[in-house]
């Protein structure tokens, strides 16, 4: 699969799940649990232990029904674990050139850690796929909109702080997903599933799920 076509995978629900856990088994779990309730893209942050180990176990028992990626990700060693665990894409809360080169090296695309029109410029200088905007609560919706107004080809996904509540309002102002983690994962199945159906009904209140072609990245 082309990066393009996994760029447009990722974010087509304009939503990616993340999974912070204090374990493997709750990561899996929580994981399983997301999935379940129909989100079809999750990221599986490092900070996790044997977060690796949970990227290739859910991408062997998913197969093609979901697009699991590594989250966290900060040098190019990481990098380059990551792909050997079978990641399909990596996120970074930071900028680092390495992780991008790494990640584009093996065909897998990269969204990384944003905070300025400066760093986003940067980041699409080095190839980025998409741009982690991050800690998203701190600038709110309007930052996308005025950033995009200058650089409309920038593609941001806010993460940190995103809610069920704001998230609608985040791909209104231009954003093309949504990071979200306890915020969107909290609860028991039941809860999960109610609210990742919400959330899905209300991004598509918005607008259709993403579908770009190649030419937007």
């Amino acid at each position: 699969m082309y990066r393009w076509e996994t760029t447009r995978a990722a974010l087509a629900q304009r939503v990616l799940a993340i999974v912070r856990s204090d374990s493997y088994d709750q990561a899996t779990a929580t994981a399983d649990t997301l999935l379940s309730a129909g989100i079809t893209s999750l990221e599986i942050s490092l900070t996790t232990p044997f977060a690796l180990e949970a990227v290739t176990t859910l991408i062997r028992e998913v197969g093609d029904d979901a697009v699991i990626g590594a989250g966290t990700v900060l040098d190019g060693a990481s990098a380059r674990m990551a792909v050997d665990a079978g990641a399909r894409f990596l996120v970074s809360p930071s900028l680092d050139p390495d992780v991008i080169r790494t990640g584009h090296r093996y065909g897998l695309p990269v969204f990384p850690g944003v905070s300025t029109p400066t760093e986003a410029v940067r980041a699409m200088e080095l190839g980025a796929d998409a741009l982690k905007l991050f800690p998203a609560a701190a600038y709110g919706p309007r930052w996308v909109k005025d950033v995009r107004a200058a650089l409309p080809q920038a593609a941001f996904v806010p993460t940190g702080g995103v809610t069920v509540a704001d998230a609608p309002d985040w791909i209104a102002a231009g954003a093309v997903a949504c990071g979200m983690a306890s915020a969107l994962s909290e609860g028991d199945r039941d809860t999960v599933a109610k609210r990742a159906s919400e959330l899905l009904a209300r991004l598509a209140e918005v607008g259709p799920p993403l579908d770009p072609g190649p030419e937007r990245y």
